[in-house]
């Protein structure tokens, strides 16, 4: 993708949203935290079901300690792989409290120091928390940034070096957030919405969809039998 269609490609995606934000719900930045270690194999969805009634007791790594990784489990048992994760998510709180003063540290190497953070975590934390111009390349990111022709990459790492290169400066900031709602909600996997996309002309995924009806139709296709009663009386008169 040249580099003014990148370009255009941020500035439409910025006008639809102006002011994106993740949709996993946080206090601060230990609970963005948290939600986003949470958040592995998960729905953001799901993260925030759990998440809801357990930051209204929990905001601190000092309070997640005193709750104990068998109370957290019992909090998150709804999200995947609960065992693993309460056992990190206490581990790094104890590190934050022993190492850190209780603050979440804005510093990359501290953050993947961390039980179960890897460096998609602390993008997100340095993004969001920090708001640092870093891009976490998550599934839906990394199937956006080769599907467009953005930055192909065959590792999320390699994605995220090509997005650090030819993501113009000012739209860094966001990028991330950007990239991820429209492999969300419009770049699906399965069969994206080229049909509503607005971005659809920029892109050179080959096999668009903009000429096959939406999705929605054709799933209720079967019910047009229901009209044949109104063709029989039609018959009659």
């Amino acid at each position: 993708m040249k580099r003014e269609d990148i370009d255009a490609f941020f500035r439409r995606l910025a006008r639809e949203r102006p002011n994106p934000r993740s949709e996993l719900e946080f206090i601060n930045p230990y609970t963005l935290l948290v939600a986003v270690v949470l958040s592995a194999q998960a729905t953001d969805a799901g993260v925030n079901k759990a998440t809801e009634p357990l930051f209204k007791r929990v905001d601190t790594p000092e309070k997640m300690l005193a709750l104990g990784e068998e109370g957290l489990r019992e909090a998150i048992k709804t999200i995947g792989l609960f065992n693993t994760k309460a056992k990190n998510v206490i581990a790094l709180s104890r590190i934050l409290v022993e190492q850190h003063g209780g603050v979440v540290p804005r510093r990359r190497e501290a953050l993947e120091a961390l039980p179960g953070v890897g460096r998609k975590t602390a993008n997100v934390v340095l993004n969001v928390a920090f708001g640092e111009p870093t891009i976490a390349v998550d599934t839906h990111i990394f199937r956006v940034a080769n599907r467009t022709g953005m930055a192909p990459g065959k590792t999320p790492l390699l994605v995220e070096e090509e997005l650090e290169r030819v993501v113009p400066e000012r739209w860094k900031l966001h990028a991330h957030h950007w990239l991820i709602l429209h492999g969300r909600y419009v770049c699906v996997a399965r069969r994206p919405r080229c049909e509503v996309c607005i971005v659809a002309d920029l892109c050179a995924y080959p096999a668009k969809t903009t000429a096959m009806p939406i999705s929605a139709p054709a799933k209720r296709a079967p019910r047009a039998k229901a009209t044949k009663p109104a063709r029989r009386g039609k018959r009659k008169r």
